[in-house]
């Protein structure tokens, strides 16, 4: 049997997806930017891709902005916001569990003369609303904190965060990285207060190298891309019509029935959980049910180095990533585990299984039996 636990690295795509992007590439290829027939079929496709992805938000079809992925909205999201805002002053908030690809931007932000306060987290993952607040200043343009957490699956308070910046700069921008929870969660930015929104298409059954941003038309922003002007002058070059096609496909697929399959997700989360923790020396880092986020169980097993039990793993066919999994150099990065206070000793020791729509409680179930199988044999190996 084989069971892909690894669905908040990437996920298969759905068949509708597949679909409409072999379409794209094989009968409407033509350049969106082009005067002709075949040119304007391929522009009808980004633009009921924006109007499809936009309904999902509830938002404006002009706030969606077509990028390369979550790593390249995220930059857009900080450098874009951080340039065009300067003169306003030069502090942004942030976390100390986001992604790389919102540390490694604000490292370079830093160089360029930003200041960045980065704030801590509980046990449970959850940033301080009473250190957010001290911390928000006058010249404090932008915060950015991420939905769900891509380690451990804690969800942000994210509509407190949002009154609590309103309250106390309303000046100042919310940027939100919802990668991990666009598809899962049900979100409405105008709603919600949140300024600026990135998601990933590859985390939500959708192709890899296509995302958007959401930038609510208020937010004063520059490109990060200069060329043709596509995309109203903000994001130049050739848009990818297969990747925004399957993106739209795979929104719209995952926001049908929603609430059904967030119930269906969690319970396969639920059950692993439930049932691992029935095996010695297994704790679990994530919070059950709809107090985390519906996809992602972070487990530690005690006594076993995680890049061990890994590999062991993938050779009975079931696929995880390691809990620790996020190489960086800054000093900010100590990495999600440490931040929430993960024991010492279980920072090595810990992978995280996520799950998706193709996933089964067979597959779990079978899971549960290989890891009953291998945990003795690996810790005696371990100590031997």
């Amino acid at each position: 049997m084989e069971a892909y636990f690894d669905n908040s690295a990437t996920t298969r795509v759905l068949d509708g997806v597949k679909d409409i992007m072999v379409k794209a590439m094989t009968e409407d290829y033509g350049n969106p930017s082009s005067r002709h027939k075949k040119g304007m079929e391929a522009e009808l496709y980004v633009r009921q891709a924006a109007s499809d992805i936009a309904k999902t938000l509830k938002v404006k079809e002009k706030e969606i902005l077509f990028t390369s992925g979550g790593t390249e909205s995220n930059n857009m999201a900080l450098i874009g916001t951080a340039m065009a805002n300067v003169r306003a002053g030069k502090h942004i908030i942030s976390t100390r569990i986001e992604h790389a690809s919102v540390y490694n931007p604000l490292a370079f932000l830093e160089q360029q003369g930003f200041e960045v306060t980065y704030l801590k987290v509980d046990g449970q993952g959850h940033i301080s609303l009473q250190e957010l607040e001290e911390a928000i200043r006058p010249d404090t343009i932008l915060v950015s904190v991420m939905y769900v957490n891509n380690e451990m699956g804690a969800i942000e308070p994210v509509d407190e965060i949002s009154s609590i910046i309103k309250r106390k700069n309303p000046d100042a921008y919310f940027h939100v990285d919802a990668i991990q929870a666009y598809g899962k969660l049900m979100i409405r930015p105008k709603k919600q207060g949140i300024d600026l929104l990135s998601v990933s298409a590859h985390k939500i059954h959708g192709p890899k190298g296509v995302g958007f941003l959401y930038v609510d038309e208020r937010v004063k922003i520059k490109p990060l891309l200069y060329g043709g002007g596509q995309q109203r002058d903000m994001r130049s070059g050739t848009e990818n019509v297969p990747g925004i096609a399957g993106m739209a496909a795979a929104a719209k697929e995952m926001y049908t029935d929603h609430s059904k399959k967030q119930e269906y997700i969690t319970g396969l989360k639920d059950h692993l959980i439930n049932e691992a923790l029935k095996l010695p020396g297994v704790s679990c880092n994530s919070q059950k049910g709809d107090l985390g986020a519906p996809q992602i169980a972070s487990l530690s097993f005690e006594g076993i180095r995680s890049e061990v039990l890994l590999h062991a793993l993938e050779e009975k066919g079931v696929y995880v990533s390691s809990g620790s999994a996020c190489s960086s150099n800054h000093p900010a990065i100590s990495g999600t585990l440490k931040a929430i206070g993960v024991k010492k000793e279980l920072l090595d020791s810990t992978l995280r299984f996520s799950f998706g729509v193709f996933n089964t409680k067979e597959e779990i179930d079978y899971c549960v039996g290989v890891l009953k199988e291998l945990l003795p044999m690996l810790r005696r190996y371990q100590r031997g």
